[in-house]
C-alpha cells in the first residue's frame, strides 16, 4: 500500500474548502459568543474511565483507544465534546447560576456514523446548564438554527420529538436493559411486528401505546392524534403540551414530529431535536435537553444544547466566492515593500509574484495588481484574471 494512502473515512482538507470550514467556524462561535456563551476547549485525549463515564456503550464503542506512554493507562481520543463539557461546568467551573459553554474541535470516531461520513468531524456545539424550563430548550434551538442561517442553509425543518414518552410507557415495568435498548432500535426503523414481539408480555395500555408510536410522524397534527392514542397515561400530557409551545415558536420554519425517533435515548433527558436541509443525508444538528448528562460528575443540574459537524454543513452548501486579492512583483525596494505592508495591514490580500514563477492559487482571485506608475505604487484593475 502507498505511503500516502489515507485510512478508510480520513481526508485532507483542500486549500478553498479548508477556507469555507475556518470561515464558517469563526462564524459560528462570533454567533454563539453574541448569545453569551463562553468559548471552552476541553483535551482531544482524556484518561479512558474520565472520557467514557457514563456515556453508554454507543459512545464506548467509537472510541479509540491507547495507552499512555507516560502512566501506562488506558486513554481515549474522544469521540463527543459534550460529556468533557459536562466535566467542566461540574467540576472546574462549579458555577451556582446558568452557563452557557461553546466549543470547536475535531472528534474522532472509530467508525463512521452515517454513509460517507468522516471519521473525524469538526464538532462545534453549545449546551446551556442551571435552567430546568423550556426557556433553556428553546434557546438552544434557536442558536442551532441561526447557525445554520450563518452557514448558508437556507431551507431547513426541524423534527422534535421527547424520550420521556417511551418512558412514561415503560413506567413500572421495569424492563430488562437490553428489552429497552430493543424496544428503542424496533421504535427507531419503525418496526411494528418486531415491536409487537417484544412487548407480547406488557401490560395492555403500555403496549398498546407503544405500538402507536410508529405511526406517530408528520406534521404537528401528530400531537393532536397522540393525545388521542395516549390518553390517561401519566406525564405524557405534559410531554406532548412542552412540544406544542416549542413549535408555535417556530412559525417561520418547517416543524415535523416523529414520537418514535428517539436515538440517543439513553443520552437525553427530555425534547429532542434534529435539524434536516436538502441535501443533505442526515440531520444537519442534534440536539435537545440531556439533565443527567453531569450526575457521573457529582452534579446533576439541568442541561440543554445541541452539536453538529461543520464539515458536514460545508459539504451541503455552496462554495464560498473566491477571495479578492492583489498580485504584485517580488522586490527588494523599500517603497515597494512599504506600498505592500500597507495593503496588507488594510485587510488586503497581497499575492507577491516570485522571479521566474507565477502563483498557482485555488481559493484566490488576482483582481488587481500593484504597478509603478511615476514613481508611486499604485492598485490598479487587471482587464483579464488570469487565475
Amino acid at each position: 500500500m502507498s505511503a500516502w494512502v489515507l485510512p478508510d473515512h480520513i481526508a485532507d482538507v483542500l486549500p478553498s474548502e479548508a477556507r469555507h470550514i475556518e470561515e464558517l467556524r469563526r462564524g459560528l462561535l462570533d454567533t454563539a459568543r453574541c448569545y453569551g456563551y463562553e468559548l471552552v476547549m476541553p483535551p482531544l485525549l482524556e484518561h479512558l474511565e474520565s472520557l467514557l463515564t457514563g456515556t453508554g456503550e454507543a459512545l464506548d464503542l467509537q472510541t479509540f483507544k491507547l495507552v499512555d506512554q507516560l502512566s501506562g493507562r488506558s486513554m481515549g481520543l474522544r469521540a463527543d465534546t459534550t460529556p468533557q463539557v459536562a466535566r467542566i461546568d461540574a467540576h472546574l467551573l462549579n458555577r451556582r447560576g446558568v452557563t452557557r459553554l461553546c466549543y470547536c474541535g475535531p472528534v474522532l470516531h472509530a467508525r463512521p456514523d452515517r454513509p460517507h461520513a468522516t471519521r473525524e468531524p469538526l464538532q462545534f456545539g453549545a449546551e446551556i446548564y442551571g435552567h430546568a424550563g423550556l426557556e433553556a430548550d428553546l434557546e438552544a434551538l434557536q442558536l442551532a438554527r441561526e447557525s445554520l442561517a450563518v452557514a448558508g442553509v437556507a431551507q431547513t425543518t426541524v423534527d422534535l420529538a421527547d424520550v420521556r414518552l417511551v418512558r412514561a410507557l415503560l413506567a413500572g415495568l421495569a424492563p430488562a436493559p437490553v428489552l429497552v435498548g430493543s424496544i428503542h432500535s424496533a421504535l427507531a426503523t419503525k418496526d411494528v411486528s418486531a415491536l409487537a414481539a417484544l412487548t407480547r408480555d406488557f401490560p395492555k395500555r403500555s403496549r398498546e401505546g407503544l405500538l402507536a408510536l410508529p405511526h406517530l410522524y408528520g406534521d404537528i397534527s401528530v400531537l393532536d392524534e397522540a393525545e388521542k392514542c395516549l390518553y390517561g397515561i401519566a406525564g405524557v400530557d405534559q410531554v406532548l403540551s412542552n412540544l406544542r409551545w416549542l413549535a408555535s415558536k417556530l412559525a417561520d420554519v418547517s416543524v415535523s414530529v416523529d414520537l418514535a425517533d428517539l436515538r440517543g435515548y439513553a443520552y437525553y433527558s427530555g425534547v429532542r431535536f434534529a435539524i434536516y436541509a436538502p441535501g443533505a443525508s442526515d440531520a444537519l444538528v442534534r440536539g435537545g435537553r440531556y439533565d443527567e448528562v453531569g450526575g457521573v460528575f457529582g452534579r446533576n443540574r439541568p442541561a440543554a444544547g445541541f452539536s453538529l459537524d461543520i464539515k458536514q454543513v460545508v459539504s451541503v452548501v455552496q462554495p464560498r466566492a473566491l477571495r479578492a486579492a492583489i498580485r504584485a512583483p517580488w522586490n527588494e525596494a523599500a517603497d515597494v515593500n512599504a506600498a505592500i505592508a500597507a495593503l496588507r495591514k488594510s485587510g488586503e490580500t497581497v499575492v507577491c509574484v516570485l522571479p521566474g514563477w507565477e502563483s498557482e492559487v485555488d481559493e484566490f482571485r488576482c483582481d488587481r495588481e500593484l504597478v509603478q506608475k511615476a514613481g508611486q505604487w499604485v492598485v490598479q484593475p487587471i482587464d483579464c484574471f488570469e487565475n
